[in-house]
Order: C-alpha cells, then sequence, then structure tokens
C-alpha cells in the first residue's frame, strides 16, 4: 500500500537481517534507543527485549531469537546483570555464550565505567575472543555513529566475500556497465591524440592503491575531454563509470548533493548525505568522475568522507588546482603534440601532430571544403604551433576558417598574443594563451553580439531562447537577438543541442567563465540577475497547470532541463531576501519535485525561507510550513508534531488558497494515521474536507490525489472493498485526462488493496512499473517490485517472491530511498514465507535479488517471456 497523497512509502523493515542487541536494560536504556535507531536506519531488523518488569528474558526465548540473528551487538557498562533463581550466571553472560562463534559480534563498552567483577571477568573472555570487535563509546551519539558504521562495513565486506565465494548466474553475470555510459556525457567531438594518456589513466585507476586521480591543467587544455573518454573506455573492473559535471555548481556545498544525483540517490535529508551514499553504494566498484573541481575546491574535505564511506569507489577528478588531499595522485595534462618546425619538416610530419588533426578535424566541420594543402599547411602548422597545442584554443581558431585564411589568421594571433602575454604576467603561460584566444575571437564578434556574449554570463546552466530574451529586455542592441545569438553559435562561443525536444544553448566552461567575468563587472548585474530570477518564477507559473494531464511528460522534460538555472535562480532570490515569489513558485512545481523525488531539496529550500529573517506573506509562511511537514513525515526518526501543519492549515484558509487548504489537510490526515495509536476516524474527517476544497475540473491530478488518499484510509480501516472501489474510479478518470503519474500511484494502491482481499494482480505493479521508468520516478520503481514480489508469494511462486524483493531492496538502496517512514506493505507475505518450509529458498533468492543490475531486475518484469534466471 501507499499513501499516494503525500508520495510516502509505506512499508516496515524488510527483516533481511536481524541484528541481536544484548545489554542490562535498566542502565542503559538511553544507549539502547540509540541502538534501535542507528539499526533502523540501515533498513536492518533489532531484535531486543522489553519485558516490563522482568529484569531478563526467558533462556528459552532469547535462545530461539538467537537462533535466527545475523549479528551480535553487546552493549555494556557497569552491572553484570541479574542472574535468576537457579543459575549461576546472568542472562547477559548467558546470550553471549549462546551466541554461534561464527556470528559477527560488535561489543561496546561505556567509559568511564566502575565494573561489577563479574563484568570484569566476561569482559576480559570477551577480549580474548578472536570473532568479537571490541570498541569504547562515551556517549549515546557516539555510540549510534559506530554501531552504523560497523554494521555498514560488516555488510560490506560480507556481501564482498559472498560474492567472491559463489559463482554468478545468468542474470548476475550482466555487467552493469552498459547501462552505466547513460552517465557519461556524449562527446561533441572525436578525440584527438590522446591514445598515450587514456592508456595511462586506465592502467592508474585499475590499481586498488590509487583511489583518487586528478587531473590538472588551465583552462581548455582538454581535462574533460581526456575524463570522459577515460570514463568511456573504463569498463571492467567497474560496475559503473558516473560522469558529475560541475560546471554549474558554485557552493561547495552543493557538490555531494551533485554527485547523489547523478548516481541517482536522492536525499533524506535525515542523516549526513556522504554515509547515505555509502550504504547506497555499498558492495559496489564505482568510477565516480568529478569535473571541473577548481571553482569548489574546498569540498575536497567532502571527497576524503567519500572515499571512507564508499570504500570501493574510485574517483577521477578534472581541476585546474590540486586537491591536496592524502591519497591524492596528479596527472598534469599536457597539451597536444604540435607540429615540427614548418621550415624543416616534411607536410607528412606535419600533418601527423594531433595538434594539426584537432584543426584539420574542427575546420572541416565549420567548412566541409578545407582541407591541408601544400598552399596552407605552413600556416595551419605554425597556428598550432602559436597556440602551444591547446585544445580549446586550436577548435576555436579553426572555428574561423570560412572567414579567415590560415595566413590571414596567423597574422592576427601574432599581433595579439604579446599584448596579452605582458598585460597578465601573474597568469600561466597556457591560460594566457586560452584567455587570448577566447578574447580574440570575442572581438572578432559583431558589436551587438558581444554585448549579448557578457549579458550570457548571468547563466548558470544550459538556457533557452525565451531566457535569453528575459535577461536582455529593453537593451538597446538586441533587436535582432536570434541574429546575435547565432552568431555567438557560428563563432564556437555558443553551442545549441536539444534536450527532450526543448532548444537549448549552452557553453564552454572556459568561455562561460570570461561571460561571467565581464558580466560582474556590468553596471546594471543586480538589476539582470533578478530579472533572471523573475523568469523563472515565471516558467514555475507557466509550467504548473502543464504538470497536470496530458501535458505531463513535455513539462517534466522543460523543467528537468534548465534546473540549474531554476536553482540558481532561486537561491539568489532568498539570498536578497525575494521569499515570497519563491515559496510561490516551489509550490507551483510541488508535482515536478514529487515525481522526480525532489522533495527533500525543496524541504531545504522552505527551511531557509523560514530562517531567512525577512519579512514574509502569510502564503508564505503556509507554504513553507506545510511543505517542510509534508516532507518531514516521509522521514524516520522525525517526531509527528500536528502544530505547525494547524498553522499551516489555518494560515492558507486565511488568505483564501483552497488547493494549499487541502493539501494541509491531507498533510494533516497523513500525520494523524502517524500519531501513536493511528487516529484514523479523525484522519477521514480531514481528508474528506480537503476533497470538499478541490474540483476535478480545476486540479484534476490533485483531486485524484485526495481520493486516493481516501481509498488508502479505507484499506488501513481494513475494508478493501471500499478501497478497491476508489482507486477503480480515480483510475477511469486518469486514464481519460492522460495524466501518467495519478494513473501510476492509483495502479499501486489497486495492487495492495486486492492483495489485502485475496486477489494478486501482478499487471497492476508491471504497469505501474512501466509509468515509473517513463515519468523517472524512482521511488515508484521500488514500489512495483515490491508489488510484484507479494503477488509472487501470494502465488506460491518463492523464488520469483525472493527475487523481486531483493532487487527491489537494491533499487531503493541505491537511490537513497529506504529511510523512510515505515507502514505494512509486503511484510505479512515475507513473514508467512520465512516461517514456512520455504524460506531457505526465498533468502537464497532475495540475495540474488539484491545482487542484480537494475538492468536485468527490470528486465526479468518487463519481458514476461524470458526465464527467470536461477
Amino acid at each position: 500500500m501507499i499513501d499516494s497523497a503525500a508520495g510516502l512509502p509505506i512499508r516496515t523493515p524488510d527483516q533481511r537481517l536481524r541484528i541481536f542487541v544484548s545489554s542490562t536494560l535498566k542502565e542503559l536504556e538511553p544507549e539502547r534507543r540509540a541502538a534501535r535507531a542507528a539499526i533502523e536506519r540501515l533498513h536492518l531488523a533489532p531484535v531486543m527485549f522489553e519485558l516490563g518488569a522482568r529484569p531478563h528474558p526467558p533462556q528459552e526465548l532469547y535462545r530461539a531469537y538467537l537462533e535466527q540473528s545475523d549479528v551480535f551487538v553487546g552493549i555494556y557498562w557497569e552491572h553484570y546483570g541479574w542472574i535468576a533463581p537457579g543459575d549461576e550466571i546472568s542472562g547477559l553472560e548467558d546470550e553471549y555464550r549462546l551466541a554461534p562463534r561464527d556470528m559477527p559480534k560488535l561489543i561496546y563498552l561505556k567509559q568511564p565505567a566502575e565494573r561489577e567483577e563479574r563484568l570484569g571477568d566476561l569482559l576480559t573472555r570477551i577480549r580474548d575472543d578472536d570473532t568479537a570487535s571490541y570498541t569504547p563509546f562515551s556517549s549515546t551519539e557516539e555510540l549510534a555513529e559506530l554501531i552504523e558504521a560497523d554494521l555498514a562495513i560488516l555488510l560490506a565486506e560480507r556481501f564482498d566475500a559472498s560474492r567472491r565465494q559463489s559463482a554468478p548466474s545468468v542474470a548476475e553475470s550482466v555487467a552493469e556497465i552498459p547501462g552505466a555510459t547513460d552517465h557519461i556525457p556524449v562527446p561533441y567531438t572525436e578525440a584527438v591524440g590522446r591514445e598515450q594518456e587514456v592508456a595511462t589513466l586506465l592502467d592508474w585507476l585499475g590499481d586498488d592503491a590509487q583511489r583518487l586521480v586528478t587531473l590538472v591543467g588551465p583552462g581548455g587544455i582538454g581535462k574533460s575531454r581526456l575524463a570522459i573518454e577515460v570514463a568511456r573506455s573504463a569498463g571492467a573492473p567497474f560496475d559503473r563509470v558516473t560522469f558529475v559535471m560541475l560546471e554549474h555548481v558554485h557552493d561547495p556545498g552543493d557538490v555531494l548533493p551533485e554527485i547523489a544525483r547523478e548516481l541517482g540517490v536522492r536525499d533524506t535529508g535525515d542523516r549526513p548525505l556522504s554515509a547515505q551514499l555509502g550504504v547506497a553504494r555499498s558492495g559496489r566498484r564505482d568510477l565516480i568522475v568529478l569535473d571541473s573541481f577548481e571553482q569548489v575546491l574546498p569540498a575536497a574535505a567532502d571527497v576524503m568522507s567519500l572515499l571512507n564511506d564508499l570504500p570501493d569507489a574510485t574517483f577521477l577528478v578534472t581541476s585546474r588546482a590540486r586537491l591536496r588531499v592524502r591519497g591524492e595522485r596528479v596527472f598534469d595534462v599536457e597539451p597536444l603534440t604540435i607540429p615540427p618546425d614548418p621550415s624543416r619538416a616534411s607536410v607528412a610530419a606535419i600533418s601527423e601532430a594531433p595538434a594539426v588533426q584537432l584543426f584539420l578535424a574542427r575546420a572541416r566541420a565549420a567548412d566541409p571544403r578545407f582541407d591541408l594543402t601544400d598552399e596552407n599547411i605552413e600556416g595551419v602548422a605554425r597556428i598550432c604551433r602559436a597556440l602551444e597545442g591547446v585544445p580549446l584554443a586550436i577548435e576555436l581558431a579553426a572555428a574561423r576558417i570560412r572567414a579567415l585564411t590560415p595566413t590571414a589568421m596567423l597574422g592576427r594571433l601574432d599581433r595579439m598574443l604579446p599584448l596579452l602575454v605582458t598585460a597578465a604576467r601573474d597568469i600561466p603561460e597556457r591560460q594566457r594563451t586560452i584567455q587570448a584566444t577566447v578574447e580574440w575571437s570575442i572581438d572578432l564578434l559583431s558589436a551587438d553580439a558581444r554585448a549579448l556574449f557578457v549579458r550570457l554570463g548571468v547563466f548558470a546552466g544550459d538556457f533557452s531562447l525565451d531566457a535569453v530574451e528575459a535577461v536582455t529586455a529593453r537593451a538597446p542592441w538586441a533587436t535582432d537577438l536570434l541574429e546575435n545569438l547565432l552568431e555567438l553559435v557560428d563563432g564556437s562561443l555558443v553551442r545549441q543541442h536539444d534536450d527532450e525536444g526543448v532548444p537549448l544553448f549552452s557553453m564552454l566552461v572556459p568561455v562561460r567563465e570570461i561571460a561571467a567575468a565581464r558580466f560582474a563587472l556590468e553596471p546594471d548585474a543586480a538589476a539582470v540577475r533578478r530579472a533572471h530570477g523573475e523568469h523563472y518564477l515565471r516558467l514555475a507559473a507557466e509550467i504548473e497547470p502543464l504538470l497536470q494531464g496530458r501535458t505531463q511528460a513535455g513539462a517534466l522534460a522543460r523543467l528537468e532541463a534548465e534546473r540549474d538555472n531554476l536553482r540558481a535562480a532561486y537561491r539568489h532570490l532568498i539570498t536578497i531576501g525575494a521569499v515570497d515569489g519563491v515559496a510561490r513558485a516551489v509550490w507551483r512545481l510541488f508535482l515536478y519535485w514529487w515525481i522526480r523525488s525532489q522533495l527533500a531539496e525543496a524541504k531545504a529550500w522552505m527551511e531557509d525561507i523560514l530562517d531567512a529573517g525577512v519579512p514574509m506573506r502569510d502564503h508564505t509562511r503556509a507554504i513553507a510550513l506545510g511543505l517542510r511537514a509534508w516532507v518531514s513525515l516521509s522521514q524516520p526518526g522525525n517526531e509527528v508534531d500536528l502544530g505547525p501543519i494547524e498553522w499551516s492549515l489555518a494560515l492558507f484558509h486565511a488568505v483564501g488558497d483552497r488547493l494549499g487548504e487541502a493539501g494541509a489537510l491531507t498533510t494533516l490526515s497523513i500525520a494523524c494515521t502517524a500519531t501513536s495509536p493511528p487516529d484514523l476516524e479523525r484522519a477521514e474527517g480531514l481528508q474528506r474536507r480537503a476533497l470538499e476544497l478541490v474540483t476535478i475540473e480545476e486540479q484534476p491530478t490533485f483531486e485524484g490525489l485526495f481520493r486516493v488518499a481516501l481509498g488508502s484510509l479505507a484499506l488501513m480501516q481494513g475494508d478493501a472493498d471500499r478501497a478497491v472501489e476508489v482507486f477503480e474510479g480515480v483510475l477511469e478518470d486518469a486514464r481519460r485526462q492522460g495524466d501518467v503519474f495519478l494513473e501510476s500511484l492509483t495502479l499501486a494502491n489497486s495492487g495492495w488493496a486486492r492483495l489485502a482481499r485475496g486477489e494478486a494482480r501482478p499487471d497492476l505493479f508491471a504497469r505501474h512499473l512501466e509509468l515509473s521508468l517513463q515519468l523517472g520516478n524512482d521511488d515508484g520503481i521500488g514500489f512495483a517490485l515490491e508489488g510484484l514480489a507479494a503477488c509472487a508469494a501470494a502465488a506460491g511462486d518463492v523464488e520469483r517472491a525472493g527475487v523481486l524483493l531483493g532487487a527491489g531492496e537494491t533499487v531503493r538502496l541505491r537511490t537513497g530511498l529506504v529511510d523512510q517512514r515505515s507502514n505494512v506493505t509486503y511484510r505479512p507475505f515475507v513473514e508467512r514465507i520465512l516461517a514456512s518450509d520455504g524460506a531457505r529458498e526465498f533468502e537464497a533468492a532475495r540475495g540474488r535479488g539484491r545482487r542484480m543490475s537494475r538492468r536485468v531486475a527490470l528486465d526479468l518484469v518487463l519481458d514476461s517471456a524470458e526465464p527467470m534466471a536461477s
């Protein structure tokens, strides 16, 4: 079952591993709570005893649970524990003795302490036990961190050991790397003259001791292009290669979130992101490429954290400066080999030089008629030598071949470079050369195109034509904007491409830096930044109605394409105190954040707004309080506080925002189901009030989602028939409206409702999976695999149930969407299997499912004709 109104996963710990916790009850009660929380954060099941006044559970009880547990955690302080009448040792010692020798044992000792003598004797024996890990701690916080870290490391080690010991099945042997090419940028051009560098770097990266390699060189030297070529060639031994472009990231604090996004890991906000990444990528051999790191060098500390939290990952970094951290190996990227002196070399020797080959390739791209001849080859050679083999400089020069012959081009370079070198002696030689080349290309532009180039420095990432129009409005030189933009494209200063059908423009990093530097000096820069921000506020207003119904897919693609600028705009507006517009825009795009599993980021913005310390409208406060509360309900460890939700509800009502009021009522309804005990009667009353505030004509998606929430409440109340009836009605409306997201969520909820009344419908979950993939909804993929596993279990197919559930667990693990508030979904089905004769077969299949690549797991579901690998 899924609580669709809030997008909250409803599940319980999957109990794939049981962690037995042994300790005295009273003196270590705070530590026991901390241990439980740490274990549950890893999505494991703590085995603990809370038997009221009984000082220790009966021996037969903890003996039975020890036999079913996987890891022993002992927490000790001062007391030896209660000795039952007729016994000679305490239950505390008996638990340790009964733990199987081959069971991993993690022992934690609280300091300082005045320990009872018998406890001291027990600890001495534990110290001599080579199967136990032994660690002191002084606070509950430290204990929680130790347990979480130790368990994560233990699981990774055990996974690696089991992977080495068992032969892979057909499905398991399918490498994940083919799918990983989706995470590497497609180069605009063919790599020229870097074969030796690629071979050397692949050799370095294949050495387990080389976990951090930095490609260092000035702008335009070809670091990024070299990194792309290495990434494309990496293959084994890496499970996956992920390319993280940081050219649009300027705040070091945004580096980890950007890495998480590229890895497909969602920040749930309940613990450090580095630790979440460590859990999500545990057991995977990753090559992570961090491109353009020089502008976020303080984030080197975060890279070091990742080196610790992702022990199987290797990092390839491109930067103009070294990171200067432990373990870094630096590779200096040199220019392309230049041709020999043309006055002494043959035409063949000149033609073979990589720098000349690059010039020829780019010149032909600009003018297909161009070729090397006896008349022009000396000029080309001298240009490449003058530009010292710097790739970007050569590319920019070659792009001018339509307007200038090599001889004319060479004359301009001879006059310009010495002046620039003299004017900027504090800049490295090659960097002065690339800057000179870019400046030269800019100076060849018309006056209007040069002015436009400077204005484009306001953009943080790719940008659309209407965004350009917004930041150039009323500029006297912008009368023929499109013509000026095409002039920049022709000069290789701006590139044009399509992203999901949306025409976008972009600039290479060195070019963008020059544009940004010039823009910062403009007297009207502040006004232009404000115009930039207001454009992306308007974009939210334009896109909002398109996020519902048949236009949903196009709207999602448009927002994804301009994501970097959207984020930069909203952050800037928050910085200058313009919080009202940002809150409204984020609220308008609520469905985007939900569908793309980015609600935690929206919540962070709302917290920034509430902490900004500036006057805000009641509507702004209502949005910030309501959205923060909505997201918090999905995050474990957050107390259910009805106060802020009720405040948000009152504010929405006061300002007349009926949809906002309905959303706040739904949030309050969900909160009532999460209290202890749940108040389902009040929850239903609140949800019915929410439905009274919206109509299917005005808000078709939200009206449907609120009805789905009502159906979920019926299911919680045990009325599966009523729930199915509600879901069928919503499905009919969603399909008529062409609303893929509403249909997807309703299918999953309908599947769980039918399972509740004994009717397995795997077709509903399979269709939910297809739609989730279509939407890019990672959370939905996890729900679909869990539902399909439950259907298989209900049909008695124990092996398929195990494989699908294991695959679903890995999908959630790899995307970071594991630490979410729990409710019942597949737990009853799993518990029945674990209590049956099929438990061993189920767990074995579950292990295979966990080791499956995402591609193989999805093929297993989507291609029903393909037999499951055993």
